[in-house]
């Protein structure tokens, strides 16, 4: 029998999920489709005009007049998602109706695609095989599927061609609005009316106004305020104020304030905002300024731009209340930067670069369903390569994560060769490592990396000591780097893409490429080993030639797996030493590296930290988007407005949480949390496959998870269990488990909806 002390924990658990467990694990006996996917868009039928989403459907003069999701693949992919209450409910068998007449699927006959029954779990990525499919025309398709317990059929979709081709091109959303009205209006003296909206976002304003007159009013836009409270005029930086004057004529009119080009972000490299959008200004603040009639919430509309964005597919909430005020930042972040329909650098530049679209993308995944944006601007990238040696390598990071998350290889196969380049195998010298700095960067290496009019310079953290506004004796973000011919960092990167590019070609079936980068990343290993660690400190060196040990040179090593088992403590013990000595971009891999070594007690003192680094300063100096650094001071012309900055979006659920998929396509996935101290918390991640949820509530020496893995994926848990007599219930009953290192491991656990239970 139990004891009272564990009866009443006991009562308190069951009291507990039976009251506070989320509505998405209620119960429901149905199998059904719920969501369906033409080449990884969520929406494929998604019409719009000047940015606004249409209503009307299947109509092909909708398409062609509007802004619209255009397919031309001719050789589309078909991905469905799966829900089902059933424990181990699995596919095993799906059947594609690809049709140009809507009555005849209805009958379920597929005029242009009938796949037959094929026995098969493969929902994400299903190739399509039909009769050859004809540019500029509607299409409608739907799936039948087979599970153990139920036969279904999923609602009817349909997409729309443009010019087909052969040549794998990705689809995309246009950019959407949304309006928006003010959630508070403050009137000072002089008619002068202060309008709060929130959030920053890029958008535009509408004013409904009245006069008797010839008026003339001023309105101040702006994202910060003073001490005062209002628009600060002088904000620093690249922090934006705007004022426009508008002549008002007799009578109410409504006044669309339009924005003039800003020449540093509509440069050449620029991404510029399409015609049907035009101009946007990032603000949160407005002031009317000599306008003496009462504003009213509905006489002024902010028109936001961003792309298509479902707030409702992901949620975290927890018993820290700055980790979920970190998180709503950061997830708010991804929306409110995606502006541009490509991962830009923020409003100073809307350039792309590789290192904010790979934290971007990151960050996109564990917020929303969608991975068009990442995919599009990843491509965008390959042909416009930045300069810095590390980020061209991002771009094989960049591939590897897309795969892993959509399961589709299209992307990676179509730019291969390209990925083979961007390896940087051409900069390796005889002792196997790469450097920038020994003659190797000729015109033909450069056109194969796609970088045009410039050369490589490795770069380890930005910015770099005594520019961009920094004085000549401040340090910047590198913890005093000494860069050297050969880089430590450079080739910490260098090994990981290695890796990868080894994984890529084995799933390509190229067995040739896969042994030769195989073989590749075991020299750069015993390499690295030999010319960056100083055995005697037990860490590693900033490069060949310098005693300097960076923070950098030490996180990388750890994130990316050249650090020796036997080594890991030490070169660890140097990493918590250094704490924060990096940029919001390094604090990408800080975070990694420390969560990948099992140190999330002090992961998660960073992640929460209130100090001037970190990610609620960003929030207490009054941002709403995530900042390009950490404060002015350690980037004088930094703006407010970069997603490199919102980490949290995808640290939290990928680490904090420890919802990662380990297969491509999330067919399998880790649940390995990593809580610090937070005695309660929730998550929804959205998969390919669907929502993977969790909740954990910690009842004195019980650690009570509630799960819901997806259809046709398994996941494996990995549990803290640090007693030294450990049990674990799964839906009341006891299982058997391994105990390692303190985690209990449960492999191989199928779909369906668990409650586990852990006492130490």
């Amino acid at each position: 029998m139990m004891n009272s002390k564990k009866l009443f924990s006991f009562i308190l658990l069951v009291a507990y999920f039976y009251a506070s467990a989320p509505k998405a694990f209620a119960q429901s006996s149905s199998t059904k489709v719920t969501e369906l996917f033409v080449d990884l868009i969520r929406y494929s039928d998604y019409q719009s005009a000047n940015g606004y989403k249409e209503n009307s459907r299947w109509l092909k003069d909708h398409f062609q007049q509007g802004q619209s999701v255009i397919i031309q693949n001719k050789k589309p992919t078909f991905s469905w998602i799966v829900e089902s209450n059933e424990t181990n409910s699995k596919q095993t068998a799906y059947q594609l109706l690809v049709s140009d007449d809507l009555e005849k699927l209805a009958r379920n006959e597929g005029t242009i695609w009938d796949s037959g029954k094929v026995t098969s779990a493969k929902s994400s990525a299903v190739l399509f095989d039909g009769n050859g499919l004809t540019s500029n025309k509607v299409y409608f398709w739907k799936v039948i599927l087979w599970t153990d317990e139920y036969t279904t059929s999923s609602r009817t979709a349909s997409f729309y061609t443009g010019e087909l081709t052969d040549r794998y091109t990705t689809a995309y959303y246009p950019l959407q609005r949304t309006d928006q009205h003010p959630v508070k209006i403050t009137a000072f003296a002089d008619h002068v009316s202060a309008i709060d909206f929130g959030k920053a976002a890029f958008g535009q304003l509408r004013l409904n106004l009245e006069s008797k007159g010839q008026d003339t009013v001023y309105v101040r836009f702006g994202e910060k305020l003073d001490e005062n409270g209002r628009i600060d005029t002088k904000p620093g930086g690249t922090i934006r104020y705007r004022e426009h004057k508008i002549a008002l004529t007799s009578g109410q009119h409504t006044y669309q304030v339009r924005f003039d080009k800003d020449k540093r972000n509509t440069g050449a490299a620029a991404i510029l905002m399409p015609d049907y959008i035009g101009e946007v200004l990032p603000f949160r603040y407005v002031e009317l300024i000599r306008y003496s009639k009462k504003i009213n919430p509905e006489d002024i509309v902010r028109s936001m731009v961003h792309y298509p964005f479902d707030d409702q597919a992901s949620y975290f909430t927890s018993s820290d209340t700055t980790l979920n005020k970190i998180w709503d930042l950061s997830k708010y972040s991804i929306k409110a930067t995606s502006f541009a329909g490509i991962y830009v650098d923020g409003d100073r530049e809307r350039i792309p670069y590789e290192a904010d679209a790979l934290i971007n993308q990151l960050c996109h995944y564990g917020v929303d369903l969608e991975f068009s944006m990442a995919r599009r601007s990843h491509e965008y990238l390959i042909n416009r390569a930045t300069w810095p040696t590390e980020w061209i390598m991002q771009s094989v990071m960049m591939a590897w994560t897309d795969y892993l998350y959509t399961g589709d290889l299209r992307s990676v196969e179509r730019y291969y060769e390209d990925l083979k380049a961007k390896s940087l195998t051409a900069l390796e010298q005889e002792n196997h490592l790469i450097s920038t700095k020994v003659g190797q960067q000729s015109p033909e290496f450069l056109a194969s990396i796609h970088l045009h009019n410039d050369h490589l310079r490795d770069i380890v953290d930005w910015p770099q000591k005594g520019i961009l506004g920094l004085g000549k004796n401040e340090e910047g973000e590198t913890d005093g780097f000494v860069f050297k011919e050969y880089n430590a960092v450079v080739n910490a990167y260098y090994y990981h893409v290695l890796l990868l590019m080894e994984k890529i070609a084995n799933e390509l079936g190229n067995n040739a490429d896969a042994q030769f980068y195989q073989t590749k990343a075991k020299n750069v290993y015993e390499s690295y080993q030999k010319n960056f660690f100083d055995a005697d400190r037990k860490l590693y060196v900033d490069g060949i030639g310098t005693d300097h040990a960076a923070l950098h040179s030490n996180m990388f090593a750890l994130a990316f797996g050249l650090v020796p088992e036997k080594y890991k403590s030490d070169v660890l013990s140097f990493v918590l030493s250094r704490g924060m000595a990096c940029s919001v971009y390094g604090s990408q891999f800080l975070m990694d590296a420390l969560y990948d070594a099992e140190h999330n007690d002090y992961a998660f003192q960073l992640l929460t930290s209130q100090e001037e680094r970190s990610w609620y300063n960003m929030i207490r100096v009054g941002s709403t988007i995530s900042l390009e650094a950490w404060d002015n001071k350690y980037k004088p012309n930094q703006d407010w407005n970069h997603a490199w900055g919102a980490v949290p979006a995808n640290i939290i659920p990928r680490k904090l949480m420890g919802i990662e998929p380990l297969t491509a396509g999330w067919n399998t996935f880790r649940i390995k949390p990593q809580l610090g101290s937070l005695t309660h918390a929730s998550i929804k991640v959205p998969t390919i496959k669907g929502a993977v949820l969790m909740d954990f509530k910690q009842i004195g020496n019980v650690d009570a998870y509630q799960v819901s893995i997806p259809v046709n994926t398994e996941a494996e848990l990995s549990l803290l269990a640090s007693g030294k007599h450990v049990s674990v219930t799964v839906n009341g009953q006891r299982v058997k488990f391994t105990h390692k290192n303190k985690r209990a491991y449960l492999p191989n656990l199928p779909s369906g909806n668990y409650t586990i239970e852990l006492s130490n």
